[in-house]
């Protein structure tokens, strides 16, 4: 990387449970990220009421202190007490208030670079972190199962969240398929890491065979069951790893007792548990798979056996680093098992083809060098200085000028405002310079420039492109109208073919054709200025969304009345020096202070209704020229 960056990661599990795979693969990498120089922060929530209590008080008293200096060992906080259970297996109950509000504050806080989120899946800390981020954000699908992913409540609105998502990681293909699956798009994936203790001293004695119990409770019957199966008399003994301990369900014969010891998980985890084992087995269905286990024992050497689902097909190089069995077939995985207990040379043969993982693969190092470069690339994207540096000190010795940039004459089918009207409002409005930006034609705005002068007025010719399929876009300073139903990317070339300037309108209101956002990330380093306010859009959250867009990109951000009536303009204004062209009319946007004159959304929705579908065409025309004649006179 260039230059440290602030990073945020957000896990939606307790801190306290260290062995969990995604709060290890977290503390991992900000540890590794820290020791590069970057500033890290790890977000949780926790078991800890008093814990939770202390770091909130930091957040409302001194949120800047939070991310500690370059080369600071990473920082955790809790953000909140764990959601609470709704009941066992049962979806969590929405965000606590207070964890949504303390969450708020650190975004809006906080100069964080990149917030990356973990499982974010809706109700959730991560969920929430990225509902409210206002920096680059990246998000990890470490390996949820289907039902998780099937069973998510208001489909459409966890699309809008996971909308916010600069890169989106799956940590297997498997994930990856699953969740293009449900939330269509581009997941890059990023195999997770574990520990790769040193090589220990050659295993002697019977085959250790251990069971992590971390799936669903059906892998660990399945287990039992096979090893039911097994020769009691052969040189083997297995280890149930387990916080819940065996059930009336999977009972142990009484010549396997002296076999099979069941042990609670130590301070160790998964790693401790794997480290000294011959083989481990996970046996899930796919309900609760845990690849990480798998994974773990590729680290320490073990062979891993496991049931043939997609995600341990794939950890495994589909049987060339360990054995699998079909689901459901007790059989078929004692088989595999007799195999592996009896055949030490073929339990050879799968270690040292995992060697190269262990070298190269499986390190948390890899991990990190690839993170960065997930992160290098999204800061790759954002915005540097574009402006003439001359043009902007000539421009900052100018006046000021309210300048207003979207709006709409009677060139546009869904607008009856003559152009010489639109003038005459906008002097007597004080305005000193407007966008004309009428429907996917450019005689309006032609019009209006050539009269502009008898007003006092200085007028922007421009255009609202309705794009083949990926929204509206503005084209700033053009010559010539640029014909609709081109691809994103082309009509953008034309407005930059004809020197003008990228204007992007109401980027996230969905109630008009906008963009999706990963349209707008294809196209992101061509936009010149994006609107993050437009008093039509009826929902707020929009405009906000735009605005966070324009800051983590660092695009300059602009705003216009989008008025379709003469009295919307002046609703919002741009104060930004006087200009003349669009170099330094870029210039001029970096001195630009937005004002805003909200609550006439109602009003001037209503005079628009008025003037066109409630007025007759012979009407209008009588209107039109009256109101032309008036305007004239005035002017």
């Amino acid at each position: 990387m260039t230059a440290p960056l602030a990073i945020a990661h957000v896990t939606p599990y307790a801190w306290e449970d260290t062995d969990h795979p995604v709060n290890r693969h977290v503390a991992a990498v900000t540890d590794q990220l820290a020791a590069r120089g970057h500033r890290v922060l790890v977000v949780a929530p926790s078991r800890d009421g008093a814990r939770v209590r202390a770091d909130r008080k930091l957040v409302r008293t001194d949120t800047a202190a939070l991310l500690p200096a370059p080369g600071d060992a990473p920082r955790a906080i809790a953000i909140g007490e764990l959601l609470p259970e709704v009941s066992a297996g049962r979806r969590r109950a929405a965000v606590p208030v207070d964890i949504t509000r303390a969450i708020e504050q650190l975004n809006d806080h906080l100069a964080l670079d990149v917030c990356h989120v973990h499982e974010p899946f809706a109700p959730s800390v991560s969920s929430a972190a990225l509902r409210h981020s206002r920096a680059l954000n990246a998000g990890t699908f470490h390996a949820p199962s289907e039902r998780l992913v099937s069973t998510q409540l208001a489909r459409r609105v966890v699309e809008l969240i996971f909308g916010r998502l600069d890169a989106r990681l799956a940590g297997y293909e498997a994930t990856a398929r699953l969740m293009d699956r449900f939330f269509p798009a581009s997941y890059q994936v990023l195999n997770p890491g574990t520990a790769v203790p040193p090589p220990g001293p050659t295993r002697i004695g019977p085959a250790r065979i251990v069971f992590v119990d971390r799936e669903e409770r059906a892998a660990l019957r399945a287990f039992i069951r096979g090893l039911r199966r097994l020769d009691p008399e052969s040189s083997w003994e297995a280890t149930v790893v387990s916080a819940r301990g065996l059930s009336s369900s999977t009972p142990l014969r009484a010549d396997l007792k002296a076999k099979v010891r069941v042990v609670a998980p130590d301070d160790g985890g998964t790693a401790a548990a794997v480290r000294d084992a011959d083989v481990v087995v996970c046996a899930s269905e796919g309900a609760r798979p845990a690849p990480d286990v798998v994974l773990a024992a590729l680290g320490a050497g073990a062979i891993p056996l496991a049931a043939e689902i997609p995600v341990y097909e794939e950890v495994l190089a589909q049987g060339e680093l360990g054995l699998l069995f079909t689901p459901r077939e007790p059989d078929l995985l004692a088989a595999q098992l007799d195999r592996l207990v009896g055949d030490s040379a073929l339990r050879n043969r799968l270690r040292a083809a995992a060697d190269p993982l262990r070298a190269d693969v499986l390190p948390f190092t890899r991990v990190t060098d690839r993170l960065e470069g997930v992160y290098e690339e999204l800061v790759s994207r954002r915005h540097g200085d574009r402006t003439n540096p001359a043009a902007r000190k000539r421009v900052g010795e100018r006046p000021r000028i309210d300048v207003d940039l979207h709006m709409h004459t009677d060139h546009s089918g869904d607008c009856a405002t003559p152009v010489e009207v639109l003038l005459a409002t906008a002097r007597d409005q004080g305005i000193g310079a407007i966008a004309v930006t009428d429907h996917n034609e450019v005689s309006g705005a032609l019009d209006a420039a050539e009269k502009a002068k008898d007003y006092g007025v200085k007028v922007i010719v421009a255009e609202e492109v309705k794009t083949k399929d990926q929204g509206e876009v503005i084209g700033l300073f053009i010559t010539e109208k640029i014909p609709r139903g081109m691809t994103l990317q082309e009509t953008i070339a034309e407005i930059k073919r004809q020197g003008g300037l990228v204007y992007v309108p109401h980027p996230f209101d969905r109630m008009h054709a906008v963009p999706d956002y990963e349209h707008l990330l294809d196209v992101v380093d061509d936009i010149d200025l994006i609107e993050v306010y437009n008093p039509r859009v009826a929902i707020g959250a929009f405009n906000e969304e735009a605005q966070r867009f324009a800051e983590k990109y660092r695009i300059p951000a602009a705003a216009g009345s989008d008025s379709h009536v003469a009295a919307g303009l002046g609703t919002v204004r741009n104060r930004m020096p006087d200009f003349d062209g669009p170099e330094e009319f870029l210039a001029a946007l970096s001195y630009n202070e937005i004002t805003t004159k909200p609550g006439t959304l109602l009003y001037v929705q209503a005079l628009k209704f008025l003037e066109t579908k409630a007025t007759p065409p012979a009407a209008r025309r009588a209107r039109k020229a009256r109101r032309v004649k008036r305007a004239t006179r005035n002017g």
